[in-house]
């Protein structure tokens, strides 16, 4: 292929990209202008080009490692001024929607499409900006035994993703337009919804430009309110009921569902956080089949085909409230473990929203260090 279709190969992706991007910020306006009109909300577009390198974490990928990917990052931000209190406890941040492009320049890889939920937080005078996204992303060519078995950083076309941006970043340089520059992290994985799931982790430099949509208006920030009554530092119960499915390390074991029972007691620190402490009970389908398959397979390992699949573990814990989101991270120890998984420590961080004073939804993401075992959607009370 010539140096022009590959240019001219790169201009139509990129352009699909954009009309994705209108049409969604289209919607997204129109919903949240019309909620938002009482307080005039301020709003930043933005757009990037981007180029790095993926990072050897994971040995089973080395031969996956031979150009360095590029694409495109477009974003939709809301200016917060301190209207609600949580925006003047974090430094006034944004919020926003990311949309990405990868090409991870690699046949085998393929591309990646996806959409993500962000936060920006903001430093030194509000020059450096650190974003914090999470969404889904779709790959074009995951695993496939018979065309693509080389692929075993992902095994699906949908897949779990994290964005990190930290950047020199300043509006309304001319006119509307702004710059930024920076680094920029994305991570890749399934969280071993299906097998093989050693996933990518690209490392980026980044520069884009940014416009805003109301240049002319002068708008301040509201400071923080004082506080004339202390926040409540009591002793709180939870219970969670976590579920989902997942696949073991085995390609081609098999999906199974899985439910994991939570109870847990934690004490507010003040506005922004709390810690927690509680139990776990782990019903894992995919443990099971593979203490079935190990015990018939490698009957060397002398491993009881009716060993116990189940665990439980006893966990503590941090909780940052951002309004009614929070982020949570969990560290924890099996306490009953009769089989040998992953080690006896797991960790476990993801997303709570609060529906008013007392249920809350979750999306987490359980771990055994860097190795993902599950992604947990949850329901929960809060008493």
């Amino acid at each position: 292929m010539s140096t022009k279709d590959k240019l001219h190969g790169t201009i139509k992706r990129y352009t699909e990209g954009l009309r994705v991007y209108f049409a969604l910020s289209l919607l997204l306006f129109s919903s949240l202008l019309t909620a938002q009109e009482e307080r005039n909300p301020a709003y930043v577009l933005e757009g990037s080009l981007f180029y790095g390198s993926i990072i050897r974490h994971n040995p089973d990928i080395s031969h996956l490692i031979t150009a360095h990917p590029e694409g495109l990052i477009l974003a939709w931000n809301r200016k917060r001024y301190g209207e609600e209190e949580w925006e003047s406890l974090y430094n006034y941040p944004d919020t926003g929607f990311t949309f990405i492009y990868q090409d991870m320049n690699n046949p085998t890889l393929g591309e990646h499409f996806g959409a993500y939920a962000h936060y920006n937080f903001y430093f030194l005078k509000r020059q450096v900006q650190l974003r914090i996204g999470q969404g889904i992303a779709y790959n074009t060519n995951p695993y496939d035994r018979q065309n693509n078995f080389r692929n075993t950083a992902y095994g699906s076309h949908l897949l779990s993703s994290t964005l990190l941006m930290a950047r020199y970043h300043r509006e309304n340089l001319w006119k509307s337009l702004g710059l930024s520059v920076g680094l920029s992290f994305i991570h890749y994985s399934n969280a071993n919804f299906k097998a093989p799931n050693a996933s990518t982790n690209t490392v980026a430099f980044q520069v884009g430009l940014t416009y805003t949509l109301d240049e002319m208006s002068e708008r301040e920030f509201i400071p923080q309110a004082i506080q004339t009554d202390k926040p409540k530092h009591s002793w709180t119960w939870n219970f969670v009921l976590r579920t989902g499915q997942n696949e073991g390390d085995v390609v081609g074991s098999g999906q199974y569902g899985f439910v994991t029972p939570s109870i847990y007691i934690d004490k507010r620190l003040g506005q922004k956080s709390a810690l927690q402490g509680g139990v776990d009970v782990f019903f894992s389908g995919f443990l099971r089949e593979l203490i079935r398959f190990r015990s018939t397979s490698f009957p060397e390992e002398a491993i009881a085909a009716d060993t116990d699949w189940k665990r439980a573990g006893v966990f503590v814990g941090h909780e940052l409230r951002l309004n009614q989101m929070s982020v949570i991270t969990q560290l924890g120890y099996y306490v009953y473990y009769p089989y040998d998984f992953e080690g006896r420590v797991y960790n476990r961080i993801g997303l709570q929203r609060y529906f008013g004073d007392h249920w809350f939804g979750a999306l987490t993401l359980k771990a055994h260090a860097a190795a993902a075992e599950a992604v947990e959607f949850g329901i929960g009370y809060r008493l």
